[in-house]
């Protein structure tokens, strides 16, 4: 299986670091269906070298995303999109733990909303 090189843009000069762009748009990509679960991506250095960017920012983002359970590194076989990807996955959990947390401090849902939209702005 060869790997597939997604569409990606990354912006140098935005606000936004260049490895959080990339997993932003790979995590997207893998929610949405455009990269499919089993899809195999490009090599570290490919894709770094393909975007123009330093191999560790490449490194990080596929580490993020192997975190928050939207790829897979398989050894010497490569890197593939996970099946199951779903947007927010590592969210999911975030927010399992928030509301658990938010009951446990006595908090009602919308007091709990309140406390996340501020944290949003």
């Amino acid at each position: 299986m060869t790997a597939s090189t997604p569409e990606l843009r990354i912006d140098p000069d935005g606000a936004v670091p260049p490895f959080e762009q990339l997993r932003t748009q790979l995590a997207r990509q893998a929610a949405d269906g455009t990269l499919p679960a089993g899809t195999k991506l490009p090599t570290v250095r490919g894709l770094a070298d393909h975007l123009g960017l330093a191999p560790g920012t490449v490194a990080r983002a596929y580490k993020e995303l192997e975190g928050d359970g939207v790829i897979e590194t398989q050894g010497r076989r490569g890197t593939f999109v996970r099946s199951g990807a779903t947007a927010g996955a590592g969210v999911s959990t975030v927010v399992t733990a928030l509301v658990a947390a938010a009951r446990r401090d006595g908090l009602t849902l919308p007091e709990t909303q309140r406390l996340v939209e501020r944290a949003w702005s």
